[in-house]
């Protein structure tokens, strides 16, 4: 019971890290990567949800109390909320060329429509396929206002271009954990890719 109490005590002190880059931005590996230096990170939820966009907050707050790390949709468009309601937390932006980013959204998702996309980049816009100039305005968008939101607190946000920042330094140094003796992960090298992704769907709660 004391050990309970004990790592629960620690895990409420612990800064909440939420990684606010777009999917397909090496969030995977970044989450590889975090799940390597203990935090317990909650991915994406409520992806084909019709009210997701009414239900958001309320369900990302919930979940946000269970865990210690958090990436993909929609963790990113929530930043603003989530450092109001969680002072003291870190944040990481992940970033590709846009060119990149767009291309692999094409080729995973092609015409496939959600509610979640449909609520990130608009009512019209379900899919990327058809919809590529508006998928990358609202892509660069995004990074553009986070780097302005954080732009006088270079200790509450780290960004790292994905995949030449991938090690472990800058990243270690940021959360204050000592550099692990391994290759830092990437989650979506063609042999890895999928058998990958399918482990991590496991270890999510």
């Amino acid at each position: 019971m004391f050990r309970w109490i004990f790592g629960a005590i620690m895990t409420a002190m612990k800064p909440k890290i939420f990684c606010i880059g777009f999917h397909k931005t090496g969030t995977t590996s970044l989450e590889m990567a975090l799940r390597r230096l203990g935090y317990r990170v909650a991915g994406s939820f409520g992806t084909r949800d019709p009210d997701i966009a009414d239900k958001v907050h309320e369900l990302a707050y919930a979940k946000a109390a269970e865990f210690d790390a958090f990436e993909d949709n929609p963790w990113p468009v929530l930043y603003k909320e989530l450092d109001e309601r969680f002072p003291g937390s870190k944040f990481i932006l992940t970033r590709r060329p846009a060119e990149n980013w767009i291309r692999s959204q094409v080729k995973d998702f092609a015409s496939s429509e959600t509610p979640m996309r449909r609520w990130i980049y608009g009512e019209n816009a379900g899919c990327p396929e058809g919809n590529e100039a508006i998928y990358v305005a609202r892509y660069e968008r995004h990074n553009s206002e986070v780097l302005d939101y954080f732009k006088d607190r270079p200790g509450d946000l780290l960004v790292m271009d994905i995949p030449q920042d991938a090690d472990w330094t800058r990243l270690c140094e940021f959360l204050g954990h000592e550099v692990p003796d391994e290759p830092f992960p990437h989650a979506n090298k063609a042999s890895l890719s999928r058998r990958v992704k399918n482990w991590l769907k496991k270890q999510k709660p």
